[in-house]
């Protein structure tokens, strides 16, 4: 009995062991590799281990890349997995570019895709051109009517300026300013319609396309419509502010003149007080000139018969002005 235990422990521990090795020893990967033909050291495998690089994400994409002719290194595979590059996506990016007869080293593709860049994408897209749509792009020709043109943009990408070249983003505004550019040169909106290709030839020899990862084909007017009158708008605001300026000018001169006004009230209200301050001294001074004796009492009616004289040729006047006044009427 002790026999069969121990010899049950013998087996289990055996079995441990061998799950343990087998666990860290991707002894099945090498097998799978030997027969792709894929020559892999079970030491490099180990190695791997050791570097914390999964054995599988390394060996499966170079089986891959063996089986459609590609000599590749697996040192190299294993550094662009470590510097967190993506290896299957490489690989595909490789084979597709072998088949459709680009030229595209391993070195470039792990450039492309440590840069941020879709690799595969980046071939598939130089194999088979996308298309890019601009937004609504409003322009003003020479005639100040707005026109709304809409493009689509033909690119293929560029394998040599992938890294370090501007995205869509840049395409798209490149275009939108050869677009607003030459409906600003036309003499008329009606130009831009009758011959909206003008555009497309107009952006298409800028040469938008330099500095950046794309290559544009062709770019073509999808849709152009006429918006508002920009320029009978921008009248209409002048002749509006100029208004308002006329406006505020005529409110400070009227402010000014009833200032004006009212300061001339001020200074006849000043006479008129003034007047009637020395038309106050004058029975005062009068009096004290008859004490005096420096005015006698006949000089005194005299006076008063010549006031009463003029108070009465002044009322005839009056009615007689106003006599004339009626016979007018």
């Amino acid at each position: 009995m002790e026999g069969l235990i121990g010899l049950i422990i013998t087996v289990a521990v055996v079995i441990v062991l061998l799950s343990v090795f087998l666990s860290f020893v991707p002894l099945g990967l090498w097998v799978t590799a030997f027969f792709s033909g894929v020559r892999v050291g079970i030491f490099t495998l180990i190695g791997m281990r050791f570097r914390r690089v999964a054995p599988s994400r390394i060996v499966n994409p170079l089986i891959k890349a063996t089986k459609a002719g590609l000599a590749l290194n697996i040192d190299k595979l294993e550094a662009h997995y470590l510097a967190g590059g993506d290896v299957n996506r490489v690989i595909d990016a490789l084979i597709a570019a072998q088949r459709a007869e680009i030229n595209l080293e391993f070195e470039r593709a792990a450039a492309i895709d440590l840069a941020g860049r879709d690799v595969l994408q980046a071939v598939q897209v130089s194999v088979n051109p996308k298309v890019i749509e601009t937004p609504k792009i409003a322009a003003v020709a020479k005639n100040g009517i707005e026109v709304i043109a809409k493009a689509r943009v033909t690119v293929r990408a560029n394998i040599e300026r992938l890294v370090g070249g501007a995205g869509e983003e840049t395409i798209i505004a490149r275009v939108g300013e050869g677009i607003v550019t030459t409906v600003g040169s036309a003499e008329s909106h009606k130009d831009v319609l009758e011959n909206p290709d003008m555009i497309s030839r107009t952006v298409l020899n800028k040469g938008l396309d330099a500095g950046t990862a794309y290559e544009i084909l062709s770019i073509d007017i999808a849709d152009i419509d006429v918006g508002r009158n920009i320029g009978a708008q921008l009248q209409t605001d002048q002749a509006e502010a100029d208004k308002r300026i006329a406006q505020a000018k005529a409110e400070e001169r009227r402010a000014m003149a009833v200032a004006k006004e009212q300061e001339m009230k001020a200074s006849v209200e000043e006479m008129r007080a003034k007047v009637v301050e020395a038309e106050a001294e004058v029975p005062k001074a009068m009096a004290a000139a008859l004490r005096e004796g420096n005015l006698g009492v006949m000089d005194y009616y005299n006076m008063k018969n010549v006031m009463s004289d003029t108070e009465m040729r002044n009322a005839i006047s009056r009615i007689k002005k106003d006599d004339g006044d009626h016979k007018d009427q």
